[in-house]
């Protein structure tokens, strides 16, 4: 079991910040959440501010590349081993800056690795 942190989690459960925390449980990750409002998503505190969570392996990202710059120097400091880049959060400069931190990037849909058994 490997720990994931989703930015730009949500209770909306139309959104795919909702939709991806409950695949990943159901994949047995361990997930945390971040979100711009708190709340719960099925026994997942969504967390609003930038707490500093150990051990995370992959970071998946479904904010915009604007709301991004303010979590560049947070993700960096988390050290994950990569970032997932899902459609519409594509953004060259923090590839850039990941890479130049020894963080993998991929550029995917966290919903369709889970669905292809490629996570």
């Amino acid at each position: 079991m490997k720990n994931v942190l989703v930015i730009g989690a949500t209770t909306n459960p139309d959104r795919y910040g909702n939709i991806v925390v409950k695949r990943l449980l159901n994949a047995n990750q361990n997930v945390k959440a971040i979100g711009n409002k708190s709340g719960e998503i099925i026994g997942i505190k969504i967390k609003t501010e930038k707490i500093h969570f150990e051990d995370i392996d992959t970071v998946t990202l479904y904010i915009n590349p604007l709301r991004q710059k303010e979590y560049y120097d947070y993700i960096i400091s988390l050290k994950p081993r990569r970032v997932i880049f899902n459609p519409g959060t594509e953004n060259l400069e923090f590839y850039e800056l990941l890479q130049q931190n020894d963080i993998e990037v991929e550029v995917a849909c966290t919903l369709v690795l889970l669905a292809t058994n490629q996570y």
